[in-house]
């Protein structure tokens, strides 16, 4: 007989090897539900990735930037909503005949914009504009989208790319309805994000533009030196003094470059004329409202990220930043709608004339706004099954 200490130690070994095997037994079908059944073409984690509470820095949360914020009661970001819209936002079948989805022209790798001056729609044929980063979209205050802000929200606006004749040719809202039904795994995800199965052009909306809010950049080398001191001017110490130069120089009121890219978010409050060119070839926001004092103007995006998309302004005209630089230190047209920022106090265009080193240093601050996590976060990247 064994001593009564050996039977207990030989009882609890036995007890664990039990419960190690059915752990390991288990975890195949509670921890890894989407390799078979509705969501089988789906890689989606049991428990959605946090969408809806990142843990972003404390100057993310200033009066100044929730006064950007431009999420409406009525569609807050939910973990669930966003994996919708990961998935919606990923799929081809958007497109009427399966060949692009808004990760087509919006590309994870390339902080969501496109490498092409005007991308490639669902015939080849190309866009008229550049397709702008999704970056930090949720900031911009006038809640208007697109290029010439024709999209009145952003849930209105994640459906017109859909109708595009050019872009995702659709022929109309129900069509795409009808095509979600035939698909297993949205009814799940719907009764996950809307609390029923019920798939409408609405909540299609709602869904892409929760996914599209909760792309933020927070984790940028810009983000990590602001953690460390109490003001965005003072230096940051783990810039190099070239960085902490363009920094100065970017924060510089004489300059502009905060003028139109205001907080820690980058991005501006309303549409502006950069000075691109005088007249305006395109009418950007003036052609939808019929505004002469809009003409020219355009919705401005975040800078966050700006190192990786390339090319830059709505025509996609200038290849790279050493370009848009030497645009804003000589290159400013005359407009009459010229945003006061790029203006001298006698109305004539703003010219930083600044020297090889200031240009130098100014492109190594922009390039501090890289996050590197938002392009490998596998919370926003394609998850359908290879």
């Amino acid at each position: 007989m064994l001593p009564h200490k050996k039977k207990l130690t030989l009882l609890t070994l036995l007890v664990v090897c039990i419960y190690v095997f059915y752990s390991c037994t288990k975890s195949v079908t509670v921890d890894s539900p989407t390799n078979d059944g509705p969501l089988a073409a789906l890689d989606l984690p049991p428990i959605a990735f946090n969408y809806a509470n990142q843990p972003l820095p404390y100057f993310f949360q200033s009066q100044l930037v929730a006064e950007q914020d431009n999420t409406p009661s009525t569609n807050p970001v939910t973990d669930w909503g966003a994996t919708l819209g990961r998935v919606l936002f990923y799929d081809k079948i958007l497109s009427v005949n399966n060949t692009v989805a808004c990760a087509s022209c919006h590309k994870q790798s390339l902080s969501f914009a496109d490498d092409q001056a005007f991308s490639f729609g669902f015939n080849g044929g190309s866009t008229k504009r550049n397709s702008m980063s999704l970056i930090n979209v949720k900031f911009y205050r006038n809640e208007k989208f697109l290029w010439d802000e024709r999209g009145a929200s952003l849930e209105t606006q994640t459906l017109l790319p859909i109708i595009d004749h050019i872009e995702m040719g659709m022929p109309h809202l129900d069509e795409l309805v009808s095509r979600l039904k035939t698909k297993s795994y949205y009814p799940i995800l719907f009764e996950k994000a809307f609390g029923s199965q019920t798939i409408t052009s609405s909540r299609v909306g709602n869904a892409l533009a929760q996914f599209i809010r909760s792309i933020v950049s927070y984790q940028s080398r810009f983000d990590e030196g602001r953690t460390l001191i109490n003001s965005v001017r003072s230096p940051y110490p783990n810039f190099t003094p070239q960085e902490n130069e363009g920094k100065q120089l970017f924060f510089n009121p004489l300059l502009g470059c905060n003028g139109c890219h205001k907080t820690e978010t980058f991005t501006a409050p309303s549409p502006k004329n950069n000075g691109l060119e005088n007249p305006s070839i395109d009418q950007g926001v003036g052609a939808i409202t019929n505004d002469l004092s809009q003409i020219g103007n355009f919705k401005v995006p975040s800078l966050k990220n700006i190192e990786l998309t390339a090319p830059y302004m709505h025509d996609g005209r200038f290849k790279t930043l050493d370009d848009v630089i030497e645009h804003y230190n000589v290159g400013v047209m005359p407009h009459p709608n010229l945003s006061s920022q790029l203006r001298n106090p006698d109305n004539t265009p703003l010219r930083l004339n600044l020297t090889v080193g200031e240009k130098a240093a100014l492109i190594a601050f922009l390039k501090t706004l890289t996050d590197q996590g938002i392009v490998g976060d596998v919370k926003f990247s394609d998850p359908f099954r290879k």
